[in-house]
């Protein structure tokens, strides 16, 4: 992987075209400050949570507006949330989305194949389980030739477990277009959260071509 001062001046234009972002910064307190202001007692389970107060109906509703309506038999005693990121479809307007499974391990050789100078997005589900998960970010960077020419992070938020999956939806793409842009990427994709725990890091690799494979 090449640092930015071996970037080549002809690579530098394989990125034109990609969208741009831009994250806002703010002042954060540190973890001193943290720490002696705030005092947390034992964690309490979600399923807990629920148990606690069921008969009290204002506390009932309160609670399903807060984390959402979950069954607490479907809850485990397990505190730590189990987060799974079951598929990836990548969707343009025009098209038959593709849809890949995600694999238990990395994909071996070319995972799909997208078109210059197309808009895409991307869209995940995501199934979450035992706990609330909090804080959910999505980053991906991407390499072309050993140099990163793409790198982004996204904040998803905080879910509930349920019986049914999420749908997250990535802010909108246009690919980079041209005959340094055209060829082979590498990429590797995270879902980490607040805690820094991670569940899904995945590597592959995919094409930038004229035109849609399938």
């Amino acid at each position: 992987m090449g640092s930015d001062s071996d970037r080549d001046p002809d690579i530098e234009s394989e990125s034109e075209g990609k969208v741009s972002r831009h994250h806002s910064q703010s002042s954060c307190p540190t973890e001193d400050e943290e720490e002696s202001s705030l005092h947390l007692g034992p964690k309490v389970s979600l399923k807990e949570h629920l148990e606690k107060d069921k008969d009290d109906e204002s506390l009932r509703r309160w609670k399903e507006q807060l984390i959402g309506s979950v069954d607490a038999s479907a809850v485990e005693e397990n505190q730590e949330p189990d987060v799974k990121i079951l598929s990836l479809a990548i969707v343009s307007h025009g098209r038959p989305d593709i849809l890949l499974p995600i694999p238990e391990e990395n994909p071996k050789g070319l995972w799909f194949t997208l078109k210059e100078g197309s808009l895409y997005h991307l869209k995940f589900t995501i199934k979450v389980s035992n706990d609330i998960v909090c804080g959910l970010k999505y980053t991906n960077t991407v390499w072309k030739t050993g140099i990163k020419v793409d790198s982004s992070k996204e904040m998803l938020g905080t879910f509930s477990p349920q019986a049914d999956p999420y749908t997250q939806e990535m802010p909108q793409e246009t690919t980079p277009a041209g005959i340094f842009a055209r060829g082979q990427y590498t990429a590797r994709s995270k879902f980490v959260d607040d805690d820094n725990k991670c569940y899904l890091d995945i590597n592959y690799t995919f094409d930038i071509q004229k035109d849609w494979t399938h």
